[in-house]
């Protein structure tokens, strides 16, 4: 192989680890519906564990605190979205093209019925629990305007957009993209977003958006 040796691999979980992590998913699982569902303040650690079948003991052991389990249930959610939108953002790709399939992807997630509801909760709960506010927006968010503004740092640099402060423009696309439905479907105006409003959305917040920095 020409003298190169292959880079190691991850070794596998062992047996006991293994179990661990399905365990931790599955009190992920339950958390996840418990917040949804009771809210922040209407979950508690005993409810989960008794949902789960184990004592409070038991779930301690991977979560010290319903704040730890509450960071970690917003994490697992909103992983995966972020590595969804990181391929929308390909920099081979015209800026206007990635753009368009970062704002698509991005209001698509956002109108899903748990997309809502998790929004909800966290707007019910910030007043009373402001450490909820405090870990959404760190992992939602910001998370995902960070992402936005390495793109559009990128494309600024290469002279596709005009120079500005990236995580500005990229605070501002993400608003943008919200400006219309969404906040309508957070108040129950409307209860589902049509394909065709959401691509309606998409562009308009890219072509407002690109009136300032194209």
């Amino acid at each position: 192989m020409n003298g190169l040796t292959a880079p190691p691999c991850c070794p596998p979980l062992t047996r006991r680890e293994a179990r661990r992590e399905e365990r931790r998913e599955a009190i992920l699982d339950v958390a996840t519906q418990s917040f949804l569902e009771h809210g922040y303040a209407g979950t508690t650690m005993s409810g989960i564990a008794a949902a789960l079948g184990g004592s409070k003991g038991t779930l301690w052991n991977y979560y010290a605190s319903k704040e730890l389990l509450f960071s970690d249930v917003l994490e697992r959610a909103t992983r995966e979205f972020r590595e969804q939108l990181s391929l929308a953002l390909n920099p081979d790709e015209p800026v206007e093209v990635a753009l368009h399939s970062f704002c698509s992807r991005y209001l698509e997630r956002l109108t899903l019925p748990e997309g809502i509801a998790l929004h909800r909760l966290v707007m019910g709960e910030v007043v009373r629990f402001p450490e909820v506010g405090r870990i959404f927006y760190e992992r939602a968010p910001l998370g995902v305007q960070r992402l936005l503004s390495e793109f559009l740092d990128q494309a600024m640099e290469r002279g596709d957009l005009r120079r500005a402060d990236p995580f500005d423009a990229a605070q501002f696309l993400t608003a943008l993209c919200m400006a219309r439905s969404h906040v309508k479907m957070l108040a129950g105006v409307i209860p589902v977003l049509e394909a065709s409003q959401a691509e309606a959305d998409a562009r308009a917040a890219l072509e407002v958006f690109l009136r300032a920095y194209a």
